[in-house]
């Protein structure tokens, strides 16, 4: 979305008396059950502060192996693309979390910190990918203070990660290049020495920089950026996706997806579809270096139905819908490029639209 359009939808929530959860409904997005959790999650993300403390019920502090590991499993939900899990989850270990840091003891209470923030940075991804971004840059703000408090410096890199994605999203290009180069200068590694999280979250911060470039109209440095992160996936030598690690799933074939989404972006159809399936994206390849990120491997696909679209393949484009639709039924609900393919796929037909296309338009709430 557009700057401009954004802040007209802004101020037109804003005049209606609409949070964004009731925006969502007024216009039809998300289920009864998702509308209650993001409700829930806003209660406990931002409570309703008094003169003492915070007026809203605490929660219970809860013992940190296990609250680590419901965070990482959380997480794995996430990956999974089981963003109605993760939602409902979320509320309590937010709550949890910070009762459990506000009465640990001396000793402990520096791990309570970091579980804490690790808790931030979850319910910050979840909250980006379904575009809550207002509640989103708290968790994330929120979470890299308190890594950055508690030394963690690669947690506090991993929460930039996410925070750059953030800014993307609301194409706010030059602040997330900035602050992803800025980062990634001072995290930059002994490439002999560096752990996989340092390198995997290194070359997270580089997909950010060339991802801001290249959505700036300035290739040559996204081409720079682009050769970083292919240094940082190759001193890997394998995909890396580790909690606490790393922002996601990154290595060799992460960093080859994203330089096809860069002919996505400039309109180089045929090129998309050269390299879609081709070198590191074999099927060969992808065997030998591990799977990349679902929802790496889902936008990718997306910008293939793109590319078929516009060349006037669309039996082709809507074989990739379908499939991202069994696969990723309800990350594909969540994206605005699915809609935009969807929508010329439809504009572009000549002929009856067949019962797929259909019902790929109703599952992505397109009128046709």
């Amino acid at each position: 979305m557009s700057s401009g359009l954004a802040d007209n939808v802004r101020k037109f929530r804003r005049a209606a008396g609409l949070s964004q959860e009731g925006l969502a409904h007024e216009s039809g997005l998300g289920d009864e059950a998702n509308r209650r959790y993001l409700v829930e999650l806003r209660k406990a993300l931002m409570p309703p502060v008094g003169l003492a403390a915070p007026l809203t019920d605490p929660g219970e502090a809860g013992d940190l192996t296990v609250l680590r590991r419901e965070i990482a499993d959380s997480d794995a939900l996430y990956q999974a693309d089981r963003y109605g899990s993760v939602a409902k989850r979320l509320p309590r270990l937010l709550r949890s979390t910070e009762a459990t840091v506000a009465v640990a003891e001396a000793e402990e209470r520096q791990q309570a910190v970091i579980v804490r923030a690790h808790a931030l940075l979850l319910a910050g991804k979840y909250l980006t990918q379904v575009r809550q971004y207002d509640m989103a840059y708290y968790a994330l703000a929120e979470g890299i203070r308190l890594a950055r408090e508690t030394g963690q410096t690669l947690t506090t890199a991993t929460g930039v990660v996410g925070m750059c994605w953030l800014l993307l999203r609301q194409d706010r290009f030059d602040e997330s290049e900035h602050l992803a180069a800025v980062t990634a200068a001072e995290m930059e590694p002994r490439i002999s020495q560096a752990s996989p999280g340092h390198l995997a979250v290194w070359g997270e911060l580089w997909l950010r920089v060339a991802s801001s470039t290249v959505r700036n109209n300035r290739p040559q440095e996204a081409r720079e950026a682009r050769r970083m992160a292919g240094t940082a996936a190759s001193a890997l030598g394998k995909q890396f996706c580790v909690f606490g690690q790393n922002w996601g799933n990154f290595g060799p074939v992460t960093a080859e997806l994203k330089v096809v989404e860069d002919l996505s972006i400039a309109d180089d159809a045929r090129g998309v579809l050269r390299r879609a399936d081709d070198g590191l994206l074999s099927t060969k390849a992808i065997s030998a270096y591990g799977n990349p990120g679902v929802n790496s491997w889902g936008r990718h696909r997306l910008d293939v139905a793109k590319a078929h679209v516009t060349l006037g393949s669309h039996q082709d484009a809507m074989s990739e819908l379908d499939q991202l639709r069994r696969n990723s039924g309800e990350w594909l609900t969540h994206q605005p490029m699915a809609r935009y393919v969807m929508s010329d796929l439809l504009a572009s037909r000549k002929r009856t639209l067949t019962q797929d296309m259909r019902e790929m338009a109703a599952h992505l709430g397109i009128k046709h």
